[in-house]
């Protein structure tokens, strides 16, 4: 039997999950029940709770697709215990991406080695808890520090703007390797290559571009339309679309297709 989704594996999942799901009912009661001591009705009390769970589809929409791409290379269990507690497409995929490069295993092939699953594991989990240590800590500073900066500025809107450009260099990293990324390779003795990491080539560049066109056409229709409910779901849809077109060339290129690729091999 796989390891990755051994009895052991599911049974760690289930433990999690039934926290996750037992500490979130805990705290829904906890806030219904100050709702009625401050004087809120049962309506606008259920009316809090429904409006608060629709928010939610679209955030778990995205960790759906982040856990299918995962699974490819950690089985099903692994992330969807990571994503049942913390995490998103960004942080997870970069985390395994670069854990799995020190054993020269490329992303997205199937892990057969223990190491390498358990070095993954600790690494997107380590990293994870970082910040919940560093929040409590730094963060007063770090927003006194913008404060200060806010303040010395005309302009009021720097925040916004200094968020907004440490986002867009995270995603610029993304599409860097889709346009440019160098495929990698290791020699085995019998003179054998094995990739170990994924270049740019036809199907990142068509990934690329479905997702940005979904993006753009369904944001477009919500401001045209005023349809405000919808742009929640905006990255998810487009995240999924551009799943299906890699799927969809898959089949009808074959490996070929996918494995087209206009950088020179490392």
């Amino acid at each position: 039997m796989d390891f990755k989704v051994s009895p052991f594996m599911y049974g760690l999942g289930a433990i999690v999950v039934v926290f996750v799901i037992a500490q979130s009912l805990f705290f829904l009661i906890k806030a219904w029940k100050h709702g009625k001591e401050i004087g809120m009705s049962t309506n606008d009390l259920r009316n809090s709770v429904v409006s608060s769970a629709l928010f939610t589809i679209a955030p778990a929409l995205a960790i759906l697709a982040t856990v299918v791409t995962l699974a490819g290379s950690l089985g099903l269990v692994l992330p969807w215990i990571r994503l049942t507690v913390i995490g998103n497409i960004t942080y997870e995929v970069t985390a395994a991406q670069g854990a799995l490069d020190s054993f020269n295993i490329a992303f997205g092939t199937d892990i057969t080695s223990q190491e390498a699953f358990a070095a993954v594991a600790w690494v997107m989990t380590i990293g994870s808890i970082l910040p919940l240590f560093l929040v409590p800590v730094f963060l007063k500073k770090i927003q006194a520090k913008i404060g200060q900066v806010t303040k010395s500025s005309s302009d009021s809107r720097l925040p916004d703007i200094l968020s907004a450009a440490t986002f867009i260099g995270l995603i610029s990293a993304f599409i860097g390797n889709a346009l440019a990324g160098k495929a990698t390779y290791k020699e085995l003795e019998d003179g054998t290559r094995i990739s170990t990491s994924i270049g740019a080539g036809i199907m990142s560049v068509a990934v690329l571009l479905t997702s940005i066109i979904v993006f753009i056409v369904l944001q477009k229709i919500c401001t045209k339309f005023k349809l405000n409910k919808l742009e929640t779901f905006i990255m998810p849809i487009s995240m999924f679309v551009a799943m299906g077109v890699a799927i969809l060339l898959t089949h009808v290129g074959g490996g070929n297709l996918v494995t087209l690729e206009w950088r020179p091999v490392a």
